[in-house]
């Protein structure tokens, strides 16, 4: 197996602060990286309040879920660079102060679109804040404190990853979704004078650069491949079914539809990207991507199976919070509590994780973690009907959250084993991205099953009931582009108690095959690690990689 050239790590410039502020300043950056992600799960809690509020469609619902990791992951890397150039407090206050504003664009977003720019200016936000603290804390913290100030950081932010949604539902629920964004002024402007106050300043001398060229393909890669599944069904798969207006931009519709156009584009941007990379890599300036990276068996297997992972998280928690509104009419708080044994259960594990990998190797954990999830959301979706509620959801999220919590306890331990230490940053940069990237991708996939299972199976179970022609077509419409939330409306209409049983049904039957999807998204992420062996090496690695 081969690895990238050792080089010298550049040389880190630190303020040496005093132990009590080091702590403080700890506490500070935890919290920060709380907010980026609180706002990464949150909106799965308010989705169905937005949709409603908004009017959103299905389509514009996904892109406010998935824009904020897409934009997030595009510019992790170049923004963490960014930070090793000009500081990193410098970069963790402007990603605050950005975070902070474009929360309260959300929160008085008038429309869809707005809201979700304000999202995609999240990501951007959350992409200057993230890397700075990890970046801090190393050079702040060494030896043993190191390894317990990272305790401490993991610990604030898996307790926040549990109680944020909570806290956010309750909010929705008692004032509204709008709130729930809002709060976010006062924290945001808190951590900005706790951070001038506290964090110590420190950059990296000798760093070459920073790739924008790099993060731009990114980018538009990423979003046009997003943009291609989100958009399938609505505007057809090959064949145009609808007239797609942007601007001057018209797109007629019966001929070829602008959706495999879109992707064939995002496919070219994505191999654009590895070309641009590899030249760059070759001529010994700085990259986004080190292709150099994934010729280790390890970091290339569990580069994957961390993307994998996040598409079965995000893509469920985008599902069953519509599920539960669309059929039972659960306010944001019900569905926080429906969710919060998920983050209970990888709150639990994490620590576990630890000692099971000191006994049994770091790979078996992950993957055990990720049997867990296999069988949790199988589970789920094999038992899945319209009687569902939250807590008979409640046991297979905390099985899920257990299993999450022992894979990516462990995950990133696993897949930068064999990396040299001079890349350590850079690739644990890369996996962050993997997992950000699959978060996009999963929620446009899975929410693309889901929305096409409304459409197909209304249609179905309308078939043959003494609804006219015209009012069965107007219910499959509105239910499919509402992602299931009109179903509440039929549920309050005496009149309209067919159509009503009948969203009931669909919502099982979509909510279901997109959890059955998620399963086997995820069962090809168990195979992958599998290959996984002690120390990180994968198992009958092919020759020269």
């Amino acid at each position: 197996m081969s690895a990238p050239a050792t080089a010298p790590a550049p040389a880190e410039t630190a303020e040496r602060p005093g132990r009590r502020r080091r702590h403080l300043a700890l506490v500070v950056m935890s919290l920060g990286v709380s907010l980026v992600v609180v706002d990464a799960t949150i909106v799965n809690v308010l989705i169905p309040q937005i949709v409603a509020g908004l009017d959103l469609t299905t389509g514009e619902a996904e892109w406010v879920t998935s824009i904020y990791p897409m934009v997030f992951a595009a510019l992790l890397i170049p923004c963490g660079r960014a930070g090793d150039l000009v500081g990193r407090r410098r970069m963790f206050v402007l990603g605050v102060a950005v975070f902070t504003v474009a929360s309260l664009l959300a929160a008085a977003a008038p429309g869809g679109g707005a809201l979700i720019l304000a999202r995609a200016l999240q990501g951007v936000g959350a992409s200057l804040l993230m890397p700075a603290t990890l970046s801090t804390m190393n050079a702040v913290f060494t030896g043993r404190e190191r390894a317990i100030a990272f305790g401490i950081w993991g610990s604030l932010i898996g307790g926040m990853a549990a109680l944020g949604p909570l806290l956010g539902g309750a909010i929705a629920t008692s004032l509204s979704w709008r709130w729930a964004f809002g709060i976010n002024l006062p924290l945001g402007l808190a951590l900005i004078v706790g951070a001038l106050a506290l964090m110590p300043e420190t950059r990296q001398t000798g760093v070459r650069g920073v790739d924008w060229l790099g993060g731009a393909l990114a980018a538009l890669g990423l979003g046009a491949l997003v943009c291609g599944l989100i958009e399938g069904p609505w505007y057809g798969w090959w064949a145009a079914t609808r007239t797609f207006h942007m601007g001057p931009v018209t797109w007629p519709d019966g001929g070829l539809s602008p959706v495999p156009v879109v992707l064939a584009l995002g496919a070219a941007l994505v191999v654009a990207l590895v070309l641009v990379e590899r030249a760059r890599s070759a001529a010994g300036r700085p990259v986004m991507l080190d292709p150099a990276l994934f010729r280790i068996g390890s970091f290339r297997q569990g580069n994957l199976a961390a993307a994998l992972v996040s598409v079965g998280e995000l893509g469920l928690l985008f599902v069953l919070p519509l599920f539960l509104v669309g059929v039972h009419g659960d306010s944001p708080l019900q569905i926080s509590v429906a969710i919060l044994p998920l983050a209970v259960g990888a709150f639990l594990a994490g620590p576990f994780a630890g000692r099971l990998a000191n006994r049994r190797g770091a790979h078996r954990v992950v993957q055990l973690g990720l049997l867990l999830e296999v069988l949790a959301v199988l589970a789920v979706g094999l038992t899945l009907t319209s009687g569902t509620t939250g807590w008979g959801l409640a046991p297979w999220m905390l099985a899920y959250g257990v299993g999450l919590g022992l894979t990516s306890a462990q995950l990133t331990s696993v897949s930068l084993a064999d990396v040299p230490p001079a890349h350590a940053g850079q690739a644990s940069g890369t996996q962050s991205t993997s997992r950000q990237v699959g978060a996009a991708l999963g929620i446009a996939l899975i929410g693309t099953v889901f929305a096409t299972g409304l459409g197909r199976e209304m249609t179905d179970r309308l078939r043959d009931t003494p609804l006219t022609a015209e009012r069965r077509a107007e219910v499959v419409h509105e239910l499919r582009e509402s992602a299931g939330t009109y179903a509440r409306d039929l549920h309050e209409d005496p009149a309209a108690r067919v159509e009503a049983a009948a969203a009931d049904e669909t919502l099982a039957t979509a909510a279901r095959q997109a959890v059955l999807v998620t399963a086997a998204l995820l069962a090809v992420g168990l195979m992958m690690s599998m290959r996984l062996r002690p120390g990180g090496t994968v198992h009958r690695e092919e020759s020269g990689s």
